[in-house]
């Protein structure tokens, strides 16, 4: 046999040690990646979905591969109410919401769903930037330990029907689907119609087979769920300017570093801006796509809808302050 002098000995053990360290160091990569978990109820041909899974995999990129986030689209964790409450109990790690949903938690929250708050879009966007609502998501960080990092136009909220309807006084007994929230009940209440809380991925069943008689949403929503199939009237009341909150699991904000949060912040807020973008070229283009599909499209007084509201619910009702509101409204 033959014998290794000390030198050719060593020069074995590095390699050896080498090989070994190779063979390992991948299990070690993976075993220190995050696995994160963002959820949603929006449908992946949506530009919320799209911005999303690109924020994930910008995060994973500009944290050099320590994080990874999945993203669930289509409610496929649960409703929005159970992705709220995921947050709490560490089934997710990053939502996109609403605020009335949020507001569960937090009342004040609500404020921006009391209907005809908004002038428009750009309206909605400066009130992501101002103050009040700075004040409003640390209130609800103090109630939640939930970090809110950005702010995504939804759209202006129009109704879809079958029975048409271009006064308020012509919503009297409609059944109409609304999110499970009580910010969205304002107006059918204001107009004697009947609102009827349905998950957001049973409505066009709902539609279809006579279970409501109407819903509402923007009309990039109307277009993606296809609720224009089911639903030849739509009914453009833009009683609600709607918006999107990204929100952080205090499980995960906590255990990142002040650099990986900001990257966290930056990220989801380069999202909302681009998501931004995309609801508000599409909103400019689907009025006239829809009449070519052969839907109704019909434009109402909306003033007319915004006193009936005013004269029918109060802020109390709602939980909400009316300086709170007052604050918001004179955004300019």
């Amino acid at each position: 046999m033959k014998t290794l002098t000390r030198k050719q000995f060593a020069l074995k053990t590095i390699a050896a040690c080498a090989i070994l360290a190779g063979a390992i160091a991948p299990f070690g990569i993976a075993n220190a990646q995050t696995k994160l978990k963002w959820a949603h109820v929006y449908e992946t041909s949506e530009p919320y979905h799209k911005w999303s899974v690109w924020a994930g995999e910008e995060f994973k990129k500009r944290t050099n591969g320590k994080f990874e986030i999945q993203v669930f689209p289509a409610s496929s964790l649960g409703k929005e109410s159970d992705i709220n409450q995921g947050l709490q109990l560490g089934t997710v790690d990053i939502i996109l919401t609403g605020a009335s949903f949020a507001s569960n938690s937090y009342p004040r929250l609500a404020v921006s769903y009391y209907p005809f708050t908004f002038r428009d879009a750009d309206h909605v966007i400066k009130y992501g930037k101002s103050d009040v609502f700075k004040e409003l998501t640390e209130g609800y960080k103090k109630a939640t330990g939930n970090t809110v990092t950005a702010l995504t136009y939804y759209g202006a909220r129009h109704a879809t029907s079958n029975k048409l309807f271009k006064n308020c006084d012509e919503m009297k007994g409609i059944k109409m689907r609304v999110p499970d929230s009580p910010a969205y009940t304002a107006l059918p209440r204001a107009c004697g119609a009947n609102p009827t809380p349905i998950a957001f991925a049973e409505v066009y069943l709902a539609l279809q087979n006579g279970t409501v008689d109407a819903q509402e949403n923007p009309l990039p929503t109307i277009e993606a769920k296809k609720f224009y199939e089911v639903q030849k009237n739509i009914i453009l009341t833009g009683h609600i300017a709607d918006a999107l909150l990204t929100v952080i699991a205090p499980s995960l904000w906590g255990k990142l570093s002040p650099a990986e949060q900001k990257i966290l912040s930056d990220v989801t807020q380069e999202a909302a801006v681009n998501a931004t973008n995309d609801i508000r070229k599409r909103e400019g283009e689907l009025v006239e796509e829809f009449k070519k599909k052969g839907n109704n499209v019909v434009t109402v007084d909306r003033a007319d809808f915004q006193q009936r509201v005013l004269k029918a619910i109060t802020f109390e009702s709602m939980k909400l302050d009316k300086k709170d509101w007052d604050r918001v409204v004179n955004i300019k």
